[in-house]
């Protein structure tokens, strides 16, 4: 079993896109296969040989789109941190402020652009398939960047900010409507002096199928909920026939996608992680004996 194991963002782009690799003193760059390596070259021979590649990504490939990620000391939206907000309980109990979050998170989003992260896997994609070589995304984001730099074979299994889904006829559908209705144009502001807005419930998104007219709700996963169980079966199916598995911008916390790598790493697939920093999943990576 081998890993790949990367700290810095910009390698994401060099190893996607051919590019030389430039190590300042800041950079670490660590292979461990039967001993450790510091070769570049071991990486690309291993992406020049695959033929389906994974590409598990979270909320660090954003963040130099400006995408606030709502986690850690700062995460909060006005007065709650968004694990409070982003439930079922919380929407059941006050629609009105859940849909302001969600409403100042969309427009956000829709004055964010790709950042180079995206549009190298995007390239990357592209050029690969003029080979006959697959790669799919399996992003834990909703943002859509991914979908906006020009990504095709992409899972989001988290959902997405730009698609609705009814509490009633549970129809699901796209909607980049700015604001999403009118009661919420200008609200959704994060300061924590900021009150709700109370928006009555019937003034909140609704479903426009013919005679239905039903609460709207951000077809996203939220806390307690479980993943769409047709799209957890396409990435079982990639995960099953991906021969390299790369892993950006995600601290492998999350589950079930903090279990995506080691399942491959399992199957003897070399794992590329490329962080910032190390997370727990390189730990327990760097913890595994060779099996070669």
């Amino acid at each position: 079993m081998s890993l790949f194991q990367f700290t810095t963002r910009r390698l994401v782009f060099q190893a996607c896109c051919g590019l030389k690799t430039l190590f300042s003193k800041k950079q670490r760059f660590c292979l461990k296969m039967a001993r450790p390596s510091s070769n570049m070259a071991d990486f690309r021979e291993v992406f020049a040989k695959s033929k389906h590649i994974a590409i598990i990504t979270g909320a660090g490939v954003s963040a130099e789109s400006g995408v606030p990620t709502f986690r850690g000391a700062g995460g909060f939206w006005r007065k709650w941190p968004a694990q409070e907000l982003a439930t079922p309980e919380a929407f059941a109990r006050n629609p009105s402020r859940v849909w302001e979050f969600y409403h100042y998170r969309r427009e956000v989003m829709l004055s964010k652009k790709p950042n180079p992260a995206h549009i190298a896997i995007a390239e990357c994609e592209s050029r690969l398939s003029k080979q006959g070589r697959s790669v799919v995304v399996i992003t834990q984001n909703i943002d859509e960047l991914h979908r906006r730099a020009g990504t095709k074979h992409l899972l989001e299994i988290h959902g997405s900010l730009f698609k609705t889904r009814c509490t009633s006829c549970r129809n699901v559908t796209e909607n980049y409507k700015s604001p999403i209705c009118a009661a919420l144009a200008g609200k959704g502001a994060p300061g924590r002096e900021i009150e709700d807005a109370k928006i009555p419930v019937e003034d909140l998104p609704r479903c426009e199928e013919p005679g239905c007219n039903g609460l709207l709700r951000p077809h996203v996963v939220w806390f307690g909920e479980t993943l769409d169980s047709d799209i957890l079966t396409e990435v079982e199916r990639e995960l099953e026939i991906c021969d390299l598995c790369l892993v950006v911008g995600t601290s492998s916390v999350v589950y079930p996608a903090a279990c995506f790598a080691p399942q491959v790493s399992a199957r003897g697939v070399p794992v590329a992680e490329f962080n910032m920093q190390t997370t727990p999943a390189t730990e327990k990576f760097s913890l595994t004996e060779d099996e070669g």
